[in-house]
């Protein structure tokens, strides 16, 4: 009997002069989260301050394997957190199991609804 081991968890960070990508490649679980949520804030500036480094964050999941509760949280708190700094948050490339967990969990739209220049999400028909 052979046994599958889960691809090997990593992250690969794009600075582009307008934004910042993070590539995600492997699980995102209870034993990776924290590697992504560390990854954001070392690019994220503190909150309040209108200088930021980058507009846009996009995490790209075109190598994600699965993800699981703590992913989730952790994809919540960067949320928070983009908010906070005024950063626009992307969720790229989203594989359709990772689409399937927002949609059950009821956390699709926050995650990836657009944001009005105030913070708030925009309506579904708002331009």
């Amino acid at each position: 009997m052979t046994t599958s081991h889960p691809p090997a968890f990593t992250l690969t960070v794009d600075v582009q002069p307008a934004a910042l990508v993070i590539h995600v490649a492997g699980d995102l679980d209870h034993e990776t989260c924290d590697e992504l949520t560390r990854a954001v804030d070392r690019y994220l500036v503190a909150p309040g301050d209108p200088g930021g480094r980058f507009p846009d964050l996009h995490v790209d999941f075109a190598g994600l394997g699965s993800i699981d509760s703590m992913g989730l949280a952790a994809l919540l708190m960067i949320r928070r957190r983009t908010d906070a700094a005024g950063v626009r948050l992307h969720l790229d490339q989203r594989p359709r199991g990772l689409d399937r967990l927002l949609e059950i969990t009821g956390t699709l739209e926050h995650l990836t609804a657009p944001r009005d220049e105030s913070g708030g999400e925009r309506s579904p028909g708002a331009g």
